[in-house]
C-alpha cells in the first residue's frame, strides 16, 4: 500500500463516496457534466483541513481547488484506459486484500491468535521429541504405518521407557542419536504452530499426544518451563556502512577508533551524540526503545545485544546490516502490556504458520454468512484432465468440454465450475513448493482456488455493503490511478527530458550555490596536549596516515580524523570557525578539542547541474505537473454551483 498512501498524503488524502444517495445532496459542480456532490466536499474538508499547510487553502474556495485538481486527474486517468492495465489491476487487488482484512472475519480470528502468543511469550519451555517422518502426499497406506509406529512408541513412553533412549533408537530427524530429539529452551513462535500448541498443552515430565506437521508425526517431552528472558533497553553507537565519496572516513576505522575512546574512560552517551549516525538515538546518548529477543531484523545486532549479561556491560565493534555498531546494555525489564505488543504480534501470526488457522476460520464464516454448496467431486475427473507437467507447473491448459463442465462449488450467488478450477490451475501452477504426485498438486491448488474465491466474493459484496469500505477503496482506487497518471505524464517524462531539465537548470542556476567552503583536515582530540600536538604535526606537512601513527599509539586513539570539503556550518567544524589558508588554533567545544588545517578556502560559487540534479528534477517535475494541470482544466469543462459553495463557505468559514 506504501506508493498510495504516500501519494494519497500528497494529494491531502481527498476521499470521496461513490455509495451515497446522490440524488438527495447538492451538486457542488460538474466536470463535463458528471456531478460533484457538496457532501462529499464537506467531509473530506473537515477531514483533512489540519493537514493542509497553506493557510490559502485552507479556506472553501482555496481548498476547492486542490480538490478540483485531483477529480480532474482522476477523470484523465479513466480517459487514458489507466483503469484497463494490468499493472494497476494487480496493485488494486493487492490492496484491497490488504485494506477487506481491516473489514472481514480475519482481524477478530488475528487479534485472539495474537493475545494466545502474548501469554505463551511469557513462558520458555524446554523439550526434547520423537519424529517419525511422513508427508501429506504419502499415500494412506504409508500415512497409516507411520501413525502406527508412532503410536507404539507413545504407548511404550507412556508406559515408563525411557524417552531419550526412545528417540536415539527410533527417531528419523536427522542426527537424532547425536541430539537426543533436545530442542532446548524456546518460546512463542519459534516452531510451528500445531508443534508449538501441543508443547504448551503438555505438562512438565509428560509425554504430549501425537501431533501432526509438515514433517511427519511427533511426540514430545516436556522438560522444564520458565519465565521468558525479560525485555533489554540497550544503547548503541551506529556508523552506517556506506562508503563512497562523500565519506571523509572509513567507517571500519572510524567505529573502532570510537571504541577505543570507551576504554579510555571517555563517557558512551557523549560519544554516541557526537559520533553515531543512528539520528533516531544519538541525540539521546544512543538510547533505543526496550527490545524483546528476536524483535529487531538485524539479527547480528539482536544476538549481540542479547550476549550481554549485566547492565553496564558492552560489546566490541560488530557489524550488521545497517552498519557497523557497538552496543551496551543499560536496563532489564519486565515484559510490557498486550497492547503494547498486539501490532507486532498480529503481524507475525498473519506471517507464520499461524496464517493457515486465520485463513480457514475466516473462510468457515464468510460460507455461514452467504451459504456454500459443494458441488461435483473435482479430484477424479483432474486427475485424468492434467498431466504431469503440473508438477513442474507447465501444464498446458485443455478446456474442459461443456458436457462434463459441472458445479463444483456455489458461494452465496456465484457459481464455480470445472472450467474455472481448469483457468485456475492454468494460472497458478507455478508453486514455490514442489509437488510429488498429481493429486498432491490437485488438492493444494484446489483448496487455494476455493479459498480465494470465497474471499474475493465477500471483499466484492463488502463495497456494496459497507459505505466505510466503500469509502476507503475508492480513496485507494482512484489514489493508485493518479500515481499511474503522475508516473506517466510527470515523472517518467522528467526522467526522458533531460534537455528540459537542464534548460531549467540554467534559467534557475542562481538558486543553487555552494556557500564558502575549505578543502581541509579536521582533527579532533580527548585532551588538549594531543590536539596541540596534532597541530604542529599539521603545521610540518605530515599526512592523516602519518598523524594517526604518531598520535594512536598501542591501541590507544587520541585523535579522530576527518579530511575532504567542508561547508561553512558543517557540523565537522567547531563554532567560530575562520576559514581561513593554514592551521587554526586549538578550539575547545565541550569535552573535545580541534583543530583544522585548511588546504584550500573554496569561495562561494553555483553548484553544477549534477551537484543538484535531484533538487532540479524536483522542481522539474512540479513545472510538468503544473503544465498537465493546465492542459486538463482547459480539456474538461469545470462548473461550480455559486449558491452551494456560497452555502458551504458560510457553515465552513464561520
Amino acid at each position: 500500500m506504501n506508493k498510495t498512501i504516500l501519494y494519497l498524503l500528497a494529494f491531502m488524502a481527498v476521499s470521496f463516496s461513490a455509495f451515497a444517495q446522490n440524488s438527495k445532496k447538492e451538486v457542488l459542480l460538474t466536470i463535463d457534466d458528471d456531478p460533484i456532490y457538496a457532501s462529499e466536499f464537506k467531509r473530506v474538508y473537515k477531514k483533512n483541513l489540519e493537514l493542509v499547510q497553506d493557510e490559502r487553502q485552507k479556506t472553501v474556495e482555496g481548498y476547492l481547488d486542490l480538490f478540483i485538481d485531483y477529480k480532474l486527474k482522476v477523470k484523465e486517468a479513466y480517459s487514458q484506459g489507466l483503469h484497463k492495465k494490468q499493472g494497476y489491476l494487480k496493485e488494486f487487488e493487492k490492496y484491497q486484500e490488504q485494506l477487506s482484512r481491516y473489514y472481514i472475519y480475519e482481524d477478530n480470528v488475528t487479534s485472539d491468535l495474537a493475545l494466545e502468543a502474548y501469554e505463551r511469550g511469557k513462558e520458555e519451555i524446554k523439550a526434547s521429541h520423537l519424529l517419525i517422518m511422513t508427508s501429506f502426499s504419502d499415500s494412506p497406506a504409508d500415512t497409516l504405518k507411520a501413525y502406527k509406529k508412532i503410536e507404539q512408541l507413545r504407548a511404550r513412553a507412556l508406559a515408563g521407557e525411557d524417552f531419550t533412549t526412545l528417540v536415539k533408537e527410533n527417531s528419523e530427524e536427522p542426527n537424532a542419536d547425536k541430539s537426543e530429539g533436545n530442542l532446548g529452551y524456546f518460546s512463542v513462535f519459534s516452531l510451528v504452530y500445531p508443534f508449538e500448541t501441543e508443547v504448551y498443552k503438555t505438562k512438565v515430565g509428560e509425554i504430549s499426544d501425537i501431533v501432526r506437521t509438515q514433517y511427519g508425526y511427533h511426540i514430545i517431552k516436556v522438560h522444564d518451563r520458565r519465565e521468558r528472558a525479560p525485555l533489554r533497553t540497550v544503547s548503541h553507537i551506529m556508523i552506517s556502512d556506506k562508503n563512497d565519496d562523500t565519506r571523509t572516513f572509513n567507517p571500519e576505522e572510524r567505529i573502532n577508533e570510537i571504541y577505543q575512546l570507551l576504554v579510555q574512560g571517555q563517557p558512551f552517551e557523549e560519544l554516541a551524540k557526537q559520533y553515531s549516525e543512528d539520528r533516531g538515538s544519538a541525540s539521546n546518548g544512543g538510547r533505543l526503545r526496550p527490545l524483546g529477543k528476536g524483535e529487531i531484523s538485524a539479527t547480528k545486532f539482536d544476538e549481540m545485544v542479547f550476549s550481554l549479561e549485566n547492565p553496564g556491560d558492552r560489546t566490541k565493534p560488530f557489524k550488521s546490516s545497517v552498519g557497523w555498531h557497538i552496543a551496551r546494555l543499560d536496563s532489564i525489564h519486565g515484559i510490557t502490556s498486550f497492547e503494547d505488543q498486539k501490532e507486532s504480534l498480529s503481524k507475525r501470526v498473519k506471517d507464520g504458520s499461524r496464517s493457515k488457522i486465520v485463513t480457514a476460520a475466516v473462510k468457515n464464516q464468510i460460507m455461514d454468512k452467504y451459504g456454500f454448496e459443494q458441488g461435483a467431486p473435482y479430484l477424479e475427473y483432474f486427475k485424468n484432465h492434467v498431466n504431469e507437467g503440473i508438477l513442474k507447473g507447465r501444464w498446458k491448459f485443455e478446456p474442459v468440454p461443456e458436457a462434463d463442465d459441472k458445479k463444483v462449488f456455489t458461494i452465496g450467488d456465484r457459481t464455480y465450475t470445472f472450467n474455472d478450477f481448469a483457468n485456475y490451475i492454468r494460472n497458478n501452477q507455478a508453486q514455490r513448493r514442489t509437488f510429488t504426485s498429481i493429486g498432491e498438486a490437485l488438492i493444494t491448488l484446489y483448496d487455494q482456488f476455493e479459498t480465494g474465491m470465497v474471499k474475493k466474493y465477500y471483499k466484492d459484496k463488502l463495497e456494496d455493503e459497507d459505505p466505510e469500505y466503500a469509502a476507503v477503496i475508492s480513496e485507494y482506487r482512484d489514489g493508485l490511478l493518479i500515481f499511474d497518471l503522475m508516473q506517466r505524464n510527470v515523472w517518467d517524462e522528467a526522467k526522458r527530458d533531460t534537455i528540459g531539465a537542464k534548460e531549467l537548470y540554467e534559467t534557475t542556476k542562481q538558486n543553487y550555490r555552494w556557500a564558502k567552503r575549505v578543502d581541509a583536515i579536521v582533527i579532533n582530540a580527548n585532551e588538549m596536549a594531543y590536539a596541540e600536538q596534532a597541530k604542529d604535526l599539521l603545521k610540518l606537512g605530515k599526512t592523516v596516515e602519518e598523524i594517526k601513527t604518531q598520535l594512536n599509539t598501542n591501541d590507544q586513539v587520541n585523535v579522530i580524523i576527518s579530511a575532504g570539503k567542508f561547508e561553512e556550518g558543517d557540523k565537522e567544524l567547531p563554532a567560530g570557525f575562520k576559514m581561513e589558508m593554514g592551521v587554526s588554533e586549538t578550539m575547545q567545544q565541550e569535552n573535545r578539542y580541534t583543530v583544522v588545517k585548511v588546504k584550500e578556502v573554496i569561495p562561494p560559487s553555483t553548484k553544477s547541474f549534477e551537484d543538484v540534479r535531484g533538487r532540479v528534477m524536483t522542481q522539474f517535475q512540479q513545472k510538468l505537473e503544473e503544465n498537465l494541470m493546465e492542459e486538463l482544466r482547459n480539456k474538461y469543462n469545470v462548473k461550480v454551483n455559486n449558491k452551494t459553495l456560497k452555502k458551504l463557505k458560510k457553515e465552513l468559514d464561520s
